[in-house]
């Protein structure tokens, strides 16, 4: 049976959906962060919510529709959160970079159930494919803010923009290997890494310019090296 429109307790029925729905999310997340994608199931993420199954189902169609909630969560959360943090920074590049990156690493390390989430991220292609658009989204954002802040000095637009995919495709790898432990690095030190790999990346203007002169004197007068 449907629950009634009109407000119990003050509450509407949509207030109330939201809430159970919120529930459910909060429940995946504790199953996930204890048993990985592969471990969340509809039944376990009911029980641990104290909600019954067809609630469930009046918010998803299924767990993998429940997984991509999740995913998009995070990573909505996430690009929100950089875009806030970007607002409170001056113009500066390397200010604006360590704002980012210290922001980043803490939203993932402080909560671990985020960081088993972007681990378990690309479990299925739907998983990767909102992956893919999470890169793409800070890629985008990152290019915006490299144009404001270098000016004539940035690269092509094309270039900046395989710059950012290339930064923020690896720099989720790195996080993701140090979030497995597989990097003997502190938290530390592994913002001071990815700041810096950023700051490194302003100078790709003259680093193409270099290439392209060598690839033209290598190749001969007349050929194509790009």
């Amino acid at each position: 049976m449907a629950d009634p429109v009109r407000p119990y307790g003050g509450v509407s029925a949509e207030q109330r959906r939201a809430r159970r729905r919120a529930a459910l999310l909060e429940a995946a997340l504790d199953v996930l962060a204890a048993e990985g994608a592969a471990g969340v199931t509809v039944r376990g993420i009911c029980g641990r919510a104290r909600l019954n199954d067809r609630y469930f189902y009046e918010s998803f169609a299924d767990r993998d529709e429940m997984l991509l909630a999740l995913v998009d969560e995070l990573f909505t959360n996430g690009a929100a959160m950089v875009v806030e943090v970007l607002e409170t920074q001056p113009a500066d590049a390397r200010a604006r970079a360590r704002a980012v990156i210290s922001a980043v690493v803490a939203f993932l390390d402080e909560d671990p159930r985020r960081g088993r989430l972007l681990l378990e991220s690309q479990a299925t292609e739907a998983l990767q494919r909102r992956r893919h658009d999470a890169v793409r989204l800070l890629a985008t954002i990152m290019t915006s803010q490299a144009q404001e802040l270098l000016g004539d000095a940035a690269p092509s637009r094309v270039d900046t923009e395989l710059g950012a995919i290339t930064l923020v495709s690896g720099a989720l790898e790195l996080l993701a290997a140090w979030l497995r432990g597989e990097l003997e690095v502190t938290r530390e030190h592994l913002t001071d890494f990815l700041v810096a790999m950023i700051l490194t990346a302003s100078d790709l203007s003259a680093a193409l310019d270099r290439e392209v002169r060598g690839g033209a004197e290598r190749t001969g007068p007349g050929q194509v090296t790009r």
